[in-house]
């Protein structure tokens, strides 16, 4: 880890926080919630010693990257121009870009803007289902899974940043990266987001109580409004991207989810993504890989196997 490289680079009107090591093509790795560039400290490691360049930032709001105030700011066509302008600092014409959660859907629209800029996509646990010309994202969700699901929950400012702030952070952090349960995450109002605070968990083999602290550090230092700020520009990100309602993702692709991902687990999406719905609108799409007994957290769970399969894909191209 202390061969890992850090800078600060000034991109779209802010700095970010890369993280970074070794020389040759570029692999772009972009996190989710709620997460670092230290998610991909496994990838980093071992793409870097395959003959690979891996750079992982710390998204706007995370980490020490800086974080814009407005909510607005955390719409995806600004994380987007982060990463293009990220991408034009590192000298390159064209990346690899892998992504988790959030950074997989931030992927999927750097793909769908600009796709000359990406060479290969790997996108774990969220897949791309394209924009629906009539429904706004979060009326959608509401509908299907009510007022409790956790992201209709996270969308009023301050809610959760309230009840996060009564949890220890490490706890919160534990409870987040541990959650194996194949369905829905539902927060009901009169429980809070983080349940009992005497709550005990057994932490996994992949995950230390030092990678713990690293996190609770971080969030400690920034809060999570950030990260949450993402799920608030969900319906706006539906209004921006109207001009690409249809478009499909020109890459060539790989996609990755754990079976028990509560991703996997939505009504109709394992239909949607092995039937032919995915697909259509991935036309590129070459391999679905769903790894069994894993959970959300694939790269960190399954590091060694995921970032085989990362390799293998893109050393094709």
């Amino acid at each position: 880890m202390e061969s890992i490289v850090h800078r600060m680079v000034k991109v779209n009107g802010i700095t970010l926080h890369v993280a970074e090591k070794g020389e040759g093509p570029v692999v772009l790795l972009i996190h989710g919630f709620p997460e670092l560039w230290y998610s991909w400290r496994h990838q980093i490691l071992s793409l870097s010693g395959r003959g690979y360049r891996a750079v992982a930032p710390d998204l706007r709001g995370y980490g020490l990257s800086d974080c814009p105030k407005k909510t607005s700011d955390y719409n995806l066509f600004h994380v987007v121009g982060d990463l293009i302008a990220l991408i034009k600092s590192l000298g390159v014409h064209q990346v690899f870009v892998v992504g988790h959660d959030w950074g997989a859907m931030v992927a999927w629209h750097l793909c769908m803007i600009r796709p000359d800029l990406v060479k290969a996509l790997v996108n774990l646990s969220v897949f791309f289902n394209g924009r629906h010309p009539i429904k706004q994202p979060i009326d959608s969700i509401k509908a299907v899974f009510g007022e409790d699901h956790y992201i209709i929950r996270f969308q009023e400012p301050g809610v959760a940043e309230a009840q996060f702030s009564s949890i220890d952070t490490k706890l919160l952090i534990k409870k987040f990266l541990t959650y194996r349960k194949p369905k829905a995450l539902i927060l009901p109002k009169d429980k809070g987001f983080g349940g009992s605070m005497h709550t005990i968990i057994d932490l996994p083999s992949w995950l230390s109580e030092e990678d713990v602290a690293y996190y609770a550090t971080n969030f400690d230092k920034t809060g999570f409004t950030g990260g949450l700020n993402y799920y608030r520009c969900m319906n706006m990100n539906w209004e921006l991207s109207a001009p690409w309602t249809d478009e499909p993702i020109k890459v060539p692709v790989k996609f990755m989810v754990g079976d028990l991902d509560l991703t996997y687990h939505s009504p109709g999406v394992q239909d949607y993504i092995h039937k032919g719905g995915f697909s259509r609108k991935v036309p590129f799409l070459q391999e679905v890989v769903v790894m069994e007994g894993v959970g959300h957290f694939i790269n960190q769970e399954r590091p060694h196997e995921v970032s085989d399969h990362i390799y293998e894909f893109i050393k094709k191209f």
